[in-house]
């Protein structure tokens, strides 16, 4: 399984590798390769013995596509598709650090447009109903914020959509939202902008969803999984900034993290690109930079000046701040965030700019 997140030009995948199957009363759901002929991709809505769901079913044998998760709990539970005759069969996996574990069978057949069957537990001791009616998600109403994001996630994900397009929870008078499913908090700014605070929600919709699937991927994994943690840097007139860690273990051999700087225009909501403020900062004049200015160790700068080093920007009353974004795991500790002074960079600013004022007219 894999989780990717994307984030300003850097997509981190978590990858996730099994040992093997454990079989249990697996045999009792293992039918003929393939789907039956009336299985066509969809969302479906419903319950199962009681209890509300949604799953979808990915095109033809597409065994990645199949999943479903308890509308409580926001967690997909992954599919693997086979047939009995026009009878479909879906075995339920989860992971588990010593591979994937069967949890049930789904026996589902054609009931005018929706689905009928059952869910068996692994060992063939309980069995409930399962009813599901096609939906179509497209037709859904926003209840966020309409945003970029939201709309993108609806048409992508149906059900990562479905999962997060409800009430999240305001918490320090509105400074802060809380997601409820993933419990990921992020930043909003008062008396900000409505494009600014939209830009804010589809950037937590994306550690949100992100959250949900690495819990997802490993088997007894809550909240602590993927842990997020932003802040505010500066606020200005035209121009907002943030910092965001993100640290998480979806399973693999050692937890790991990322940092994303982000510089926004406090009307827009867009990002505020460097060279919007200071033409000449090319990424390979921001790489020297950073390095006359890094206090790192003989060991760290080899690391440093051996690869071509990505970094990422925010902005603090202090300056320009950088972080390398591009160290294999075994050297982040060697990724030290270096602040460029604004007083230093003053002769790179273009003054007829939008931003000029905000740093250096205050």
């Amino acid at each position: 399984m894999r989780v990717r997140l994307k984030v300003t030009g850097v997509v981190v995948g978590l990858a996730l590798a099994s040992s093997g199957v454990a079989q249990g009363k697996v045999d009792a759901c293992q039918g003929a390769a393939g789907s039956p002929s009336w299985v066509a991709p969809g969302v479906f809505r419903g319950t199962l013995g009681g209890q509300p769901i949604a799953l979808r079913l990915g095109p033809g044998d597409d065994a990645k596509g199949a999943r479903y998760f308890y509308e409580r709990w926001g967690v997909d539970l992954g599919l693997v598709p086979t047939r009995q005759g026009e009878r479909l069969l879906l075995r339920e996996e989860v992971w588990t650090l010593a591979g994937t574990k069967v949890t049930g069978c789904l026996r589902l057949e054609r009931a005018g447009a929706g689905l009928r069957g059952s869910w068996t537990s692994p060992d063939g001791r309980r069995t409930l109903p399962v009813a599901l009616a096609p939906l179509d998600v497209t037709r859904l109403p926003l209840n966020l914020p309409d945003s970029p994001g939201l709309r993108r996630l609806r048409g992508s994900d149906p059900l990562t959509f479905l999962k997060l397009n409800r009430a999240w929870v305001e918490e320090a008078g509105g400074a802060r939202i809380r997601e409820p499913l993933s419990g990921v908090r992020y930043p909003r700014v008062p008396g900000g902008s409505a494009a600014l605070n939209v830009a804010l929600q589809d950037r937590q919709l994306e550690h949100a969803a992100n959250a949900l699937d690495c819990r997802a991927g490993l088997e007894g994994v809550g909240e602590d999984a993927y842990a997020l943690a932003v802040r505010v840097t500066i606020q200005r007139s035209r121009l907002v900034s943030l910092f965001e860690n993100a640290g998480y273990y979806c399973g693999g051999a050692h937890p790991d993290n990322f940092d994303v700087g982000l510089i926004l225009d406090r009307a827009t909501g867009r990002p505020v690109l460097i060279p919007a403020i200071w033409p000449g900062l090319t990424p390979a004049r921001l790489s020297a930079l950073y390095l006359a200015r890094s206090g790192a160790d003989a060991e760290c700068r080899e690391v440093l000046t051996g690869r071509d080093l990505a970094l990422t920007a925010h902005l603090t009353p202090q300056g320009l701040a950088l972080t390398p974004t591009s160290l294999p795991h075994v050297v982040t500790a060697c990724a030290e965030t270096v602040t460029l002074p604004l007083a230093s960079l003053r002769a790179q600013a273009d003054p007829r700019g939008p931003y000029f004022r905000d740093l250096y007219l205050r």
